[in-house]
């Protein structure tokens, strides 16, 4: 299974452990243009994080890695990672590039 896959297949899990947790009516869609945070997010701020640390620990399962998705290089970014669930996906292929560089 690709790189770009295997981050897709746990995110996507991360999801559906968050969706678990949500209150009813609340849920993140499992597709790569569903928004995250920000304007058009539906998360509160606690949800968020929750799917941050869910999606940190599968992908470091994942890849045997110790990545920190939030970190002082986020600030940097012009465009924030967490629009989207793709743009949270492109942004870990990143960081899994730079940690096996």
């Amino acid at each position: 299974m690709a790189t770009d896959e295997r981050i897709t297949k746990a995110v996507f899990a991360a999801v559906d452990d968050l969706n678990e947790q949500l209150p009813a009516g609340v849920h993140v869609e499992k597709s790569l243009e569903a928004p995250l945070y920000g304007s058009s997010g539906k998360l509160e701020s606690l949800d968020f994080v929750t799917l941050i640390m869910e999606v940190e620990e599968k992908i470091n399962a994942e890849f045997g890695t110790d990545i920190t998705i939030a970190d002082e290089n986020l600030l940097s970014k012009e465009k924030s990672p967490f629009s989207t669930l793709g743009t949270l996906i492109e942004y870990l292929q990143d960081l899994l590039k730079e940690a096996n560089a």
